[in-house]
């Protein structure tokens, strides 16, 4: 259970790990392997207020997304990594 819970419209968003083989079997290092741009959801916040209403947050946790090769700030949790983000950060939902 995290101890972490997201404010306003922020997404804390759990990266997933980038491909240790290439598709034709050549096995990656560490160094070589890229950051990819597609995570799980794992906590939102509630919302944000908008020209005077309250607008909640679209997506929920579970869901798999796709988000910018910048956003969010890195966090450590109880010794997992995560990204902290702005949901008006990610790009799409993976159904």
């Amino acid at each position: 259970m995290l101890s972490l819970y997201p404010t306003a419209d922020h997404v804390l968003v759990e990266r997933e790990q980038a491909q240790g083989v290439t598709k034709g079997g050549i096995i990656l290092p560490d160094a070589a392997k890229t950051s990819t741009n597609r995570g799980v959801v794992k906590a939102v916040g509630d919302g944000k207020w908008q020209d005077g209403k309250f607008v909640e947050t679209r997506v929920k946790p579970e869901q798999t997304v796709i988000f910018g090769a910048y956003a969010g700030s890195e966090v450590e949790i109880e010794g997992k990594k995560y990204l902290l983000m702005s949901e008006k950060d990610i790009l799409a939902v993976i159904k």
